[in-house]
C-alpha cells in the first residue's frame, strides 16, 4: 500500500492546508496523456428541469477527482451518467476513448469497466457476502467460480471482511455492507471506480471505516470519481476537487487551493457553511 498520501484530518473539520503539498500540478492533468474518462458538453434534464448544463470534465488514469456541492447540484446525476445509469440528452462521455454504448453486452462491459458504489449498498440479500462479490465476475467477465471465489476472498481481506465471507448482508452493519459493495465493484477489475455519496446512508461511527478503504484505494493508484459531502476525505485523498452548483461546474482546483482560497463566491459560501459544523 502506498504511503505517499498524508494522514487524514477529521471529516468536515478544517485543517491546515499544508497537510498535502500543493504544486498546482494536481489541478492540471498531463495534457499529453489522454484522459481515462472524458465528459464533454453534457446536458441532462428530468422533464422540464435541467440538472446538468454543458458539463465538461476529464479524469486522468490514476487520478482521484472528488465532486462536491450542495444537494441538488447535479453531482450524483453526473456520476450516474458516466456508466449510463442515466442517459444524457446531449454531449458525449467516453471511457478509455470508447463512447458509452446504448445497450446490450457492450453496455454490460462498460459497466464492468466503470465500477459503481451506491449510497444504499444494493447488495443481494439472498446471497452470501462472497456470493455478492463473485456473481458479476462469473456472469459478465466469464471467470470460473473457483477463480472468482479466490479473487473475492482476496478482496474481502483487502476491505477487512475476510471473516464475513459466508455471512448474509442482513447480518452486517451498514459500514460492513458498504465495504462489501466496494469489494464487489473491485472484483470486476474496473478502470475507474465511481462512488455516489458512499457514506450518506451510514451512521456517523461507520463512516470512517468506509472512507479508510477509499483512501487506501486512492493511495494505490485507483482512478476514482467520488461524489461526497465528506470534506475530510476530499482534503486527504483527492488530486482535484470539483465544485458543482445548479448543474454546472463552477470550480476545479487542487484540494489545498480550493479549501484555502476558493475562487468563486458560491464555493466560499458553501465551504463557510459546511465546515462550520
Amino acid at each position: 500500500m502506498s504511503t505517499a498520501r498524508p494522514e487524514p484530518p477529521s471529516a468536515g473539520v478544517p485543517v491546515s492546508t499544508s497537510a498535502k503539498p500543493d504544486t498546482g500540478a494536481a489541478a492540471r492533468p498531463d495534457p499529453a496523456r489522454p484522459p481515462l474518462v472524458r465528459i464533454t458538453g453534457v446536458n441532462k434534464s428530468f422533464g422540464t428541469h435541467q440538472v446538468l448544463h454543458d458539463v465538461d470534465l476529464d479524469v486522468a488514469a490514476g487520478e482521484v477527482v472528488v465532486v462536491i456541492g450542495p444537494s441538488g447540484s447535479g453531482k450524483s446525476t453526473l456520476c450516474r451518467c458516466v456508466n449510463r445509469l442515466e442517459t444524457v440528452d446531449s454531449g458525449t462521455i467516453t471511457i478509455d476513448g470508447v463512447p458509452l454504448p446504448a445497450e446490450g453486452r457492450a453496455l454490460a462491459r462498460l459497466r464492468a469497466d466503470a465500477g459503481m458504489v451506491f449510497q444504499s449498498f444494493n447488495l443481494f440479500a439472498h446471497l452470501t457476502v462472497l456470493g455478492n462479490v463473485t456473481l458479476a465476475p462469473v456472469k459478465v467477465r466469464g471467470l470460473s467460480r473457483a477463480e472468482a471465489a479466490r479473487r473475492g476472498r482476496e478482496l474481502l481481506d483487502r476491505v477487512g471482511l475476510s471473516d464475513k465471507a459466508d455471512a448474509y448482508p442482513g447480518e452486517l452493519s451498514g459500514g460492513q455492507q458498504q465495504r462489501v459493495a466496494i469489494a464487489r465493484a473491485l472484483a470486476m477489475d474496473p478502470k475507474v471506480l465511481l462512488c455516489d455519496e458512499p457514506t450518506s446512508a451510514l451512521d456517523p461511527e461507520m463512516i470512517q471505516e468506509v472512507l479508510d478503504v477509499l483512501v487506501e484505494l486512492a493511495g494505490e493508484g485507483m482512478t476514482m470519481m467520488v461524489v461526497t459531502h465528506e470534506m475530510g476525505f476530499a482534503r486527504r485523498a483527492a488530486d482535484r476537487v470539483v465544485f458543482m452548483d445548479a448543474g454546472r461546474i463552477l470550480e476545479t482546483s487542487a484540494p489545498a487551493e480550493f479549501f484555502a482560497a476558493p475562487r468563486t463566491e458560491r464555493a466560499a459560501d458553501f465551504l463557510s457553511k459546511i465546515l462550520r459544523h
